[in-house]
């Protein structure tokens, strides 16, 4: 029996508590004890009861503290205590400093942080979190291992992080399938005309995942098939922003934009198509769960790296235009989540 511990900073929606339940879900407790230490009440995402699987919620650090340098932070915020020593400690998070700290609070033979993000990438768009990696940068040199979600990100997370040689084993987004399967005989919240080609994309709506770029290529197509309506799910600070681009575009009546859904998998069982045009990813759930439920996959050749068994183009307005409505085919992914296991096997060991 491997005694696991696990710091996450919420379960609130996203990719990274969605791959954190996904896991949770699916591990042999037959084998694993394994506690969630979680810095938030207000779930999104709930989990079922496990005999080995205990969550304990802790003190939550003020806003304020991702301001002040890690190695400062871990002796001034209320570290976590437990009687309990680990086999293996884990910073899922990798953004909330008191994962890190939590993780390296406890008794542990093994601590690895989970890597979520192409952090070069990152660190270069996005001004937020270059100040918050001046002050969380210190925390990467205290942990003995770290699990990428994809290769794509590992000289990234190299370079930035300046660990050579640290070890390093891939470990892509567990994808439940039965979920899936199960949610998506759901009651479907929005009415779809399936006359013609429901092309979809769904995330967060965040400067990262290129909803912008998607809607300035889809206006592009949409002038060539009339027929092809774009449903985005999912909500974010960009929201307004997209909304105003749909209007200038012109495509108010051929762009829906539902918000985030409690249960987004009937919705997207009766779409046809879904596309992905991130500007980077660590791997991209959404194109996983898409797959499952057989739809036709469009993404940019960018993303290959961050999903290496996926094809990409480098336009997608032509390859949106020879989109057809054809016969989908779930896929359980029982291979891909083989693998999966696989990698939790050899981080957790």
């Amino acid at each position: 029996m491997k005694h696991i511990a696990i710091f996450q900073r919420d379960f609130q929606v996203g990719g990274i508590q969605k791959s954190l339940v996904n896991i949770l879900e699916n591990l042999d407790y037959s084998r694993y004890a394994v506690d969630v230490f979680v810095f938030d009440d207000k779930p999104f995402y709930s989990l079922a009861p496990h005999e080995g699987l205990r969550v304990i919620p802790c003190e939550p650090w003020p806003y304020w503290s991702r301001f002040v340098y890690f190695d400062l932070a871990r002796r001034i915020f209320p570290a976590v205590k437990t009687g309990r020593e680990y086999d293996v400690a884990v910073d899922f998070n990798s953004y909330g400093s008191e994962c890190a700290a939590g993780a390296l609070a406890v008794k542990a033979k093994k601590r690895v942080m989970w890597v979520h993000n192409d952090m070069e990438i990152k660190y270069r768009e996005e001004p937020k979190y270059r100040l918050l990696w001046h002050f969380f940068k210190g925390k990467f040199r205290h942990f003995d291992a770290f699990a990428p979600v994809s290769g794509g990100i590992v000289q990234g997370f190299r370079k930035m992080t300046g660990l050579k040689d640290v070890p390093v084993t891939v470990v892509p987004n567990f994808i439940d399938t039965a979920e899936i399967f199960r949610k998506a005989e759901g009651e479907c919240e929005r009415q779809v005309d399936e006359t013609g080609y429901n092309l979809c994309s769904m995330g967060r709506l965040v400067h990262q995942k290129g909803f912008d770029l998607l809607l300035d290529d889809f206006a592009k197509v949409h002038a060539a098939r009339p027929d092809m309506h774009l449903t985005l799910i999912g909500d974010g600070p960009e929201r307004e922003k997209l909304e105003q681009q749909i209007v200038t575009l012109g495509l108010s009546d051929c762009v829906t934009m539902t918000g985030s859904l409690q249960n987004p998998f009937p919705l997207l069982k009766r779409m046809d198509g879904f596309a992905l045009e991130s500007r980077y990813e660590g791997q991209g759930i959404v194109l996983w769960e898409a797959k499952a439920l057989g739809l036709e996959l469009f993404m940019h050749k960018r993303l290959e790296p961050y999903n290496p068994d996926l094809s990409g183009v480098e336009d997608m307005v032509p390859a949106l235009c020879a989109a057809r409505k054809r016969e989908k085919r779930p896929d359980d992914l029982r291979e891909y989540n083989e693998k999966v296991s696989r990698a939790l096997e050899e981080v957790f060991s």
